[in-house]
């Protein structure tokens, strides 16, 4: 007996002793069928995952076997409903390694993934079933299908050639071989991601040097000392409330640079956590995964699936933008240095020094102090004056709920109704940084949308952030772009949150990559409008809504900074592409290839790539690869979308209903960009983007 197939069993005997008790195994016996969070015990996962597994095997045997002709319905439908228990459980367990991790869910993680993998392989390399698949699809013409259905068929058509189904048996057996590997890889990454960044500290015990740093930060800082038993002393991490600060107004330029250099060199460090050689792994296997399947480079293989159809498109897009927005920097880099001449300074601006000149100019320019908008920027009046956006815009109601159970004491619940009172569903905020919790910030769910046995079930979406903490008495007084952020995020909630899709593939935000970022882009548009921000931004302390004078501030720096703001994230987007268009298996030097592709596109030495190789989770851990430049690509779509807007009105209920219409409630049941040509009657515009941005 091969060794997976006997872990296998052994685990079903354990799934089967354990389910008892197992809340995976019952119907949630909550408020709105929430996950009972309270009640689920590390030992309760793996059980439920290996039940899960065997349930959606005997599900996909029965489809496989069927002696009935395939139809959709018995066939394209039957798999797309298949997996109820494992879904259940992975949306938890997954969604928990991300925001709450802990060492015994990692070890779960790690001896779940070749098993998830093995269980992936096994449906999508299942010869019968894709015979069944295959039939459909020939036959797809005289089948009377809605667009809906449709998209549903030729997309586990694709996906099961995508995924080796007309491969030979040894080709698969390869494959298969790939996807375990690559699978383990991305898993040890992302932790290696995550205990590098909470190792560091950057530790200060004289007071001159917290020199030109905001009260607010201080003070934060030595609540990070206390809680590391540092009394009398300041902690500063590489998470962003405590870097990006330091960066902004740190006037000792020694320590400026050695925080910007060890969140740079995360997973280049040479350690345990060192992630060059499972980059130089990841891409090799990826190249060899993409020549299984026929094509040249893996970037060949994903893009066939996007808007961008192809690499040569997506680097037309990016070369079109990338002279005007290098152009800007330079322009930038100059107005900096002449700054730092100005004040004396005997050196050559330097990347650690950016963030904190680039703040001076901004006083100088637009008289704009960032710490002058944290104080009417109080995260509580920030995500209410969100809320009302979305009620004025779709006429949504959110209604906070004690009586769900959370994950974690940061974490809070909200009902989502329509404007009729109807239930539309869940939403949970978790937005404050810990160890447990990886960087940045995202929107998944628990409980996806989809309509079964004439039910619509109804979604349960949580957004996690790692926004600046209250500290002390003050709350959590939010930056510029944590605002921003904020926004965007609830975005993607509300593609998920408003889904009205008959099947859970096709629901909310699964739709192509360079398409999921629209409705979070364009919800930023809405944040620091004139208009909005007379709704939500007052002083915390006051309750005085922000002068007209600060709002025309924030308005006219619009455009300040962009040439780096652009370069920074541009520069990411052709590294990832650089590593997924490669068509040959080498022993690549990491860092050297990097350094290659940078000097390639001439990024300057002034600003780092946004995410280095060793620490870039988007591509090699978050299903981003060959894809991040999909949030440029979004922001042409937004900036265009936008416009409707502008055109007709901030809150007009004609065009917001057009946009919930055409491309909130649709997931991917259509095509993306006849989705968006039937919100705004045309194809995007590229300009809105380069004015919107002052490039």
């Amino acid at each position: 007996m091969k060794k997976s197939v006997l872990i296998l069993c052994t685990l079903m005997m354990i799934s089967c002793a354990k389910k008892q008790g197992n809340p995976f195994f019952e119907d949630y016996d909550t408020p709105y069928g929430a996950v009972p969070f309270d009640k689920i015990g590390i030992e309760h996962y793996m059980p439920a995952f290996v039940e899960g597994m065997n349930r959606q095997k005997l599900e996909i045997d029965a489809i496989a076997g069927n002696p009935e002709a395939p139809t959709f319905e018995n066939t394209i439908a039957a798999m797309d409903y298949s997996g109820e228990l494992l879904n259940k459980v992975s949306s938890v367990f997954f969604g928990l390694i991300s925001s709450h991790t802990s060492d015994e869910m990692q070890a779960i993680a790690q001896e779940l993934s070749p098993l998830l993998s093995e269980h992936s392989d096994n449906i999508r390399l299942n010869a019968p079933l894709f015979k069944r698949i295959e039939s459909l699809y020939n036959n797809r013409d005289s089948l009377n299908l809605n667009t809906e259905q449709q998209r549903l068929l030729e997309k586990y058509y694709k996906n099961f050639v995508r995924s080796g189904a007309a491969l030979d048996e040894s080709r698969q057996e390869r494959l298969r071989e790939i996807n375990k590997e690559e699978a383990l890889l991305t898993l040890q990454y992302s932790d290696n991601v995550l205990k590098e960044t909470n190792d560091y500290r950057l530790v200060i015990d004289r007071e001159e040097d917290l020199s030109g740093l905001p009260q607010t930060v201080v003070e934060a800082a030595a609540e990070a000392a206390a809680g590391a038993g540092l009394e009398g002393k300041w902690v500063f991490t590489l998470h962003n409330p405590s870097r990006l600060p330091f960066l902004q107004y740190a006037d000792n330029r020694e320590l400026r640079e050695k925080i910007l250099k060890a969140y740079c060199m995360r997973g280049d460090n040479n350690n345990e956590a060192d992630n060059k050689e499972i980059v130089r792994k990841l891409v090799n296997l990826r190249v060899e995964k993409a020549q299984l399947l026929g094509y040249n480079t893996f970037a060949e293989y994903v893009l066939e699936e996007t808007m961008a159809k192809n690499p040569k498109n997506v680097y037309d897009f990016l070369d079109g933008i990338w002279p005007r927005a290098l152009r800007q920097a330079k322009k930038e880099v100059t107005e900096l240095q002449k700054l730092i001449d100005r004040e004396g300074g005997k050196f050559k601006l330097q990347a650690w020094d950016w963030w904190y000149y680039a703040e001076k100019l901004r006083k100088e320019k637009y008289q704009l102090d960032e710490e002058e908008l944290k104080p009417y920027f109080e995260l509580q009046n920030v995500r209410q004056g969100l809320f009302t956006v979305c009620n004025k815009l779709f006429g949504i109601n959110l209604t906070p709920v004690n009586n769900v159970p959370v994950y974690h004491p940061d974490v809070e619940v909200f009902e989502v109704t329509d404007a009729d009172g109807s239930h539309l569903g869940l939403f949970y905020s978790d937005y404050f940084p810990r160890e447990s919790k990886r960087g940045g910030a995202w929107m998944s769910n628990f409980r996806e949308q989809y309509v079964k046995n004439e039910q619509n079930v109804r979604p349960h979406i949580y957004n996690v952030g790692n926004f600046t903490k209250p500290s002390g008495n003050t709350p959590s007084l939010l930056s510029l772009d944590e605002v921003e952020t904020m926004f965007h995020e609830f975005g993607h909630t509300l593609h998920g949150m408003l889904s009205q899709c008959s099947y859970p593939s096709l629901n909310g935000t699964n739709v192509t990559r360079d398409f999921v970022e629209l409705p979070s882009q364009i919800m930023e548009n809405w944040c620091t409008h004139p208009e909005v921000l007379k709704m939500y931004a007052r002083h915390y302390k006051t309750g005085e809504p922000m002068p007209e004078e600060l709002i025309e501030k924030i308005q006219r720096a619009a455009t300040f900074n962009q040439g780096f703001i652009t370069t920074e994230l541009m520069s990411a987007a052709y590294l990832d592409m650089y590593w997924h268009d490669l068509s040959e298996q080498k022993d690549y030097d990491v860092n050297q290839f990097e350094t290659d592709c940078l000097s390639r596109i001439g990024l300057i030495p002034e600003i780092v790539v946004r995410y280095r190789s060793t620490y870039f989770n988007h591509i090699f851990n978050n299903n981003y690869h060959a894809g991040y430049y999909s949030y440029l690509w979004a922001e042409v779509l937004d900036a265009d979308a936008f416009q409707a807007f502008v055109e007709n009105g901030l809150f007009d209920q004609k065009t917001a209903t057009a946009f919930r219409q055409n491309i909130l409630e649709r997931g991917g049941t259509d095509d993306p960009m006849t989705l968006y040509r039937k919100f705004r009657g045309a194809d995007p515009d590229p300009k809105a983007l380069l004015e919107r941005r002052g490039i």
